[in-house]
């Protein structure tokens, strides 16, 4: 982790300096009479007056074409919105203003798409899923071909231990120290140097793969290919271990001396690529920029056919650089800073966070941040790879900065309060503790998001709640079902489990949010249904047409049941009539009527087989018992076992 200047520091300068003098004024009159109108009700103190006044200065010289003034308007009215509470107002206002600076050629709005985000209310909803190829749909890169050491599904662990006192470089004590083994260890390596055996065999011992953060520390000119580089690399092959190869990171900030050139960084790159993919092939290349300053990313991109994945450094703090006379950053959380990068390479490469931190003290401010720190490691390890699903690892910069750099404790051991929360969060299999190709977590379970295309679920599920409110601080989370508070919360991690036999078709959760002056800031309704499943002999079975409940008889796919059980199936669309033969056993029903015939003898159905959707349905009881199973139903997880003999 290099000292850099962030989004603040960096446009707070560059647009007091661009505001210091009002901008020269039109001379139609009109134009003109607004414009003092307003800057003499502002300088009376009547900043509301003089907001009609703003919005047409605003308008009008957009429409212009004069994207400086224009921005400088939307920047009065994003202050005064912001200033009075106006929340919606200001978010408007902020991402127009940053839109004009755009269109003017000049990247001066990123601070103000940064306050957007710190303002913006957000409460979005994610829940456990347990069908394979729902996950997949979300979790694959669109060409379908998983990258060098992609998992399937889930997101590694990845960990830098050096200086954390109870591990060390000794990565076997991570299970004992924080109850789980971690998947990827960073080592930091130099170029001229050697490679870093010594932490690949640790690695190694702890059945984990290694992240190197190769750094050119005198630049780009001595990275050649030649015996040094050839070396290097034949050790890395020998190591044994998937090795994740982070060259030259952070290259789009001026902090680092291989910034300035994108050619030659992109050349070196490239050069690099080649080398380890013929002499070193467990070696997976990891392009990985800081997420600021956004706009300096794209033009390092060594192109898709050079890099496995792309990786990013993404920080955040309680002040800017760890400088208290800044603007408090409390209100940044650390989802919306990967929304970027993650648009744009998400679909063709698999993500890394390749350091990622959340202090929970400032030295610089000798302030505690326990209770900021929990609330961010939560959006870090669940809302993240849920948000993202590409978001395929997650590398936590374990250290105690003590007064350097942003003189921030990001150490997960030096607070017990915050190494037991740590290790509740990674007890998720869904964060994965072994690096293999095409690897998924041991329970099988996924996550998407609670939306029209993803609100019914089987069995049980979680649902973990994404909260954000301006003042950063939540109060209490309560939580409705079909109208009634089914539970509260007022300490983290948040998240609610729900069985399938609480939650009817059609039901509506929601989500009533608190500030901690017992406020509520927000209220968002989810719809939300459970689905009968079927477990035949232990497999749960997918169906193209789901279960349904019809006058209180659960009714099953008859076809996929009837074949999963070993009967042949036929059906005779003149007569709408099916017939199933397994054994000595034959069926016979027709469609809309009670009456079937089992081996010629007449059998009444309380409910008859139905078409649904083109699929013949009937009562999961007989579907089951007909040839020979034992059929059982469990109400609370509304599920259907069958148990053939």
């Amino acid at each position: 982790m290099n000292k850099r200047i962030g989004i603040l520091s960096l446009a707070v300068g560059i647009l007091a300096a661009s505001m210091a003098g009002s901008p020269a004024p039109a001379r139609a009159d009109v134009v003109w009479d607004h414009w003092t109108q307003a800057e003499t009700l502002q300088a009376s103190g009547n900043s509301k007056a003089a907001v009609p006044h703003w919005v047409y200065l605003a308008d009008y010289y957009a429409g212009a074409g004069d994207w400086e003034n224009a921005a400088l308007f939307s920047g009065k009215l994003d202050k005064y919105f912001d200033d009075i509470g106006d929340y919606d107002q200001a978010i408007h206002y902020y991402e127009q203003e940053n839109q004009y600076w755009v269109n003017a050629g000049k990247d001066w709005g990123a601070v103000k798409l940064q306050r957007a985000d710190q303002i913006r209310t957000t409460v979005e909803l994610y829940r456990e899923e347990n069908i394979e190829n729902i996950v997949q749909e979300r979790t694959r890169p669109d060409g379908s071909r998983l990258a060098k050491f992609e998992p399937e599904y889930g997101t590694y662990l990845g960990i830098y231990s050096e200086q954390d006192p109870k591990v060390g470089n000794v990565f076997t004590k991570m299970q004992s120290v924080y109850g789980k083994k971690h998947a990827i260890y960073l080592a930091y390596a130099h170029w001229g140097q050697g490679f870093p055996s010594s932490y690949a065999k640790r690695a190694k011992d702890a059945g984990g793969a290694l992240q190197i953060a190769w750094e050119p520390d005198n630049g780009l000119d001595p990275v050649t290919d030649g015996a040094y580089l050839r070396s290097w690399a034949k050790e890395a092959k020998a190591a044994g271990i998937p090795i994740f190869l982070r060259f030259a990171g952070e290259m789009n900030g001026a902090w680092v001396k291989w910034h300035g050139n994108p050619a030659q960084y992109i050349a070196k790159f490239r050069m690099l690529h080649d080398v380890f993919a013929t002499d070193a092939p467990n070696v997976a290349m990891v392009w990985s920029p800081g997420d600021v300053p956004a706009n300096d990313i794209d033009p390092y991109y060594p192109g898709d056919a050079y890099v496995d994945w792309v990786g990013v450094s993404l920080y955040i703090e309680p002040y800017e650089n760890g400088d208290p006379s800044l603007p408090s950053m409390l209100a940044t959380s650390n989802v919306e800073r990967l929304t970027r990068l993650y648009n744009t390479y998400a679909d063709r490469k698999p993500l890394m966070l390749s350091e990622t931190g959340v202090p929970h003290y400032s030295h610089s401010a000798s302030e505690d941040y326990t209770e900021w720190a929990k609330l961010n490691l939560q959006r870090l390890y669940e809302i993240m790879p849920y948000k993202y699903p590409r978001l395929k690892a997650i590398t936590y910069f374990n250290v105690d900065q003590q007064m350097n750099n942003a003189k921030n404790d990001y150490s997960l051991s030096t607070s017990s309060d915050i190494q037991s929360y740590y290790s509740q969060l990674i007890a998720n299999p869904y964060l994965l503790s072994e690096v293999k190709d095409a690897a998924k977590p041991a329970d099988r379970i996924g996550y998407v998001p609670i939306d029209a295309d993803h609100q019914t679920f089987t069995k049980q599920t979680r649902v973990i709640p994404f909260i954000k409110i301006p003042e950063v601080y939540i109060g209490k989370v309560e939580y409705l079902l079909n109208g009634k508070v089914i539970a509260s919360q007022t300490s983290l991690p948040y998240g609610l489990d729900l069985k399938a036999g609480e939650v009817p078709e059609g039901s509506v959760l929601q989500l009533r949010i608190l500030n901690k002056s017992g406020q509520q800031v927000a209220f968002r309704t989810f719809g939300i249904s459970s689905q009968v499943s079927v477990n035949i002999n232990g497999t749960v079975q997918q169906f193209e047409q789901a279960p349904v409940i019809v006058n209180g008889s659960t009714f099953t796919p008859l076809r996929a049941i009837f074949e999963a059980m070993g009967a042949k199936v036929d059906y005779e669309a003149s007569t709408r009539s099916v017939t199933a033969t397994k054994g000595s056993t034959t069926v016979k029903l027709t469609l809309d009527q009670s009456t079937v015939y089992v081996n010629g003898k007449a059998v009444q159905l309380e409910e008859p087989a139905r078409l649904v959707n083109g699929y013949t349905l009937a009562p999961a009881r007989f579907v089951g018992e007909t040839f020979g199973g034992i059929v059982n139903w469990d109400g609370s997880l509304r599920t259907v076992t069958i148990t053939g003999k």
